[in-house]
């Protein structure tokens, strides 16, 4: 008999989660303005509204907390991460972080200015925030394949070189402070790069003089992809594929709270000592010193040995199929979703499973909320309300992805919690011709407004 396939982990703590009554979620979506982020936690049965900081950390992580050093300069913990970073990634230098956003933030106000403009692959919420806060614009270089969700093509993540090249000869090479690549890319369905698009971008970027940051917050999982489906990678170690990856950038941002598998934390990667010494300026300014920069030493020493825990290819194993058992329970009963699999979630397709809702009502917001009705399941709309308003012209902008995404934490659930996940999708699934209404804004903050927005039910 062949042996099934099992969780490399076992559990040594348990957390009770409390299983409400519809008549409960109804009214506390209510409650919340129809926004599944208002909802308290104990309000939810499976939390599936983030990948970020809801994993659940290693014994060896929670050993190294107890031996974090709170120095306020020069901390071993410093160290410790300064080193592991080198070791995985090959950056020579780093600042830490307490986020991603954070890092955004730090490196964007030492590249961007106003009327810059910044390619990439599907920017994501708080990247392409960050960029229109300071006045420039973000501009999308995915491939076409991404945005056929039932296409079977293994590398939807990537940026089309034709995009690209055409916004690198459209404006002059000032005007382009750098070229952002998303590993994985989550805004198209938490899908993969491949080694080969990442060679051919930062090839092009040299020709034309631009430096190339990957947003890596899922670069783990974007490298077992590349071992698992791109020729020539598979006797290739996830670690070997990482540094390689790397090799193609000129820096990275790191939001710490996915593939390091901790519950706060970044770090910005460079290579170029110029760009740092700027950067340390804005690190001091907005986090903290340069030997902490919004974190403390047993965060630190938690995050480097995630970055460790997060590259080894059975724990990699363990997480991905999760997440496609998940997939093909839902794929088998005929629920659109995006195909392949992503990494770290999957992304149903809101516009074919809620086809009598009005676009302008917010058709994957109005499947989250069913959900949550249904089950107690939290998802998150990656859709026209995430699309914020267009800068210039104040219209919803309307992506051609309206998803909602289940994102799976790290080592938290099991297939029994995956089984009731499908279970509550295919009910609303069954009677979804009896939805044809969604909601109508009643507030909203000018940028990253699906964080605190306030819904009606049409």
């Amino acid at each position: 008999m062949k042996l099934p396939f099992a969780e490399s982990y076992k559990t040594k703590m348990v957390e009770t989660i409390h299983r409400s009554s519809r008549a409960e979620r109804e009214q506390w979506i209510k409650e919340a303005k129809y926004n599944l982020f208002n909802l308290r936690s104990e309000q939810v049965f499976i939390d599936l509204l983030t990948d970020s900081g809801t994993g659940a950390m290693s014994d060896k992580q929670w050993s190294e907390m107890m031996l974090g050093d709170e120095s306020y300069a020069g901390a071993s913990s410093y160290y410790k991460l300064k080193d592991a970073i080198k070791d995985i990634t090959g950056f020579e230098y780093f600042l830490p972080t307490h986020q991603g956003r954070a890092a955004e933030n730090v490196l964007f106000s030492t590249l961007i200015k106003a009327g810059d403009v910044v390619p990439g692959n599907s920017h994501f919420d708080t990247t392409k925030g960050h960029i229109e806060f300071r006045h420039a614009h973000a501009v999308d270089c995915t491939i076409d394949e991404a945005f056929h969700t039932e296409l079977d093509y293994p590398f939807k993540g990537n940026v089309d070189l034709n995009k690209l090249e055409t916004v690198l000869k459209q404006y002059p090479k000032e005007q382009i402070p750098l070229i952002i690549v998303t590993i994985t890319n989550n805004t198209s369905g938490g899908q993969p790069v491949s080694m080969k698009n990442m060679r051919e971008v930062h090839a092009m970027a040299a020709k034309y003089g631009i430096p190339v940051y990957f947003d890596s917050a899922r670069f783990a999982e974007n490298a077992y992809f590349i071992k698992i489906r791109e020729e020539g990678y598979a006797d290739k170690s996830i670690r070997e594929i990482v540094k390689e990856m790397f090799s193609y950038a000129d820096g990275m941002t790191m939001s710490s709270k996915k593939d390091a598998i901790v519950n706060m934390g970044g770090f910005i990667g460079f290579n170029n000592k110029e760009v740092y010494d700027k950067a340390t300026m804005y690190n001091i300014l907005f986090e903290g010193f340069i030997n902490y920069g919004g974190m403390s030493g047993r965060d630190m020493n938690a995050l480097a040995q995630g970055l460790y825990d997060g590259t080894e290819f059975n724990y990699l194993e363990t997480r991905i199929k999760q997440v496609a058992y998940l997939g093909q329970q839902l794929r088998d009963y005929g629920i659109p979703t995006q195909y392949p699999f992503g990494g770290h979630a999957i992304f149903i397709d809101a516009k074919k499973f809620l086809h009598n809702v009005p676009k302008e009502e917010y058709i994957a917001q109005t499947l989250g909320v069913e959900l949550y009705i249904e089950g107690g399941v939290r998802g998150v709309e990656i859709g026209t309300i995430l699309a914020d308003r267009d800068p210039d012209t104040g219209k919803n902008r309307y992506p051609d992805l309206e998803l909602l995404r289940l994102a799976i934490p790290r080592r938290v659930y099991s297939n029994n919690h995956m089984d009731y996940i499908a279970a509550s999708l295919i009910n609303v699934f069954d009677r979804r011709n009896e939805i044809k209404r969604g909601f109508k804004i009643l507030k909203e903050a000018p940028i990253l407004r699906h964080f605190t927005v306030e819904l009606e039910k049409l």
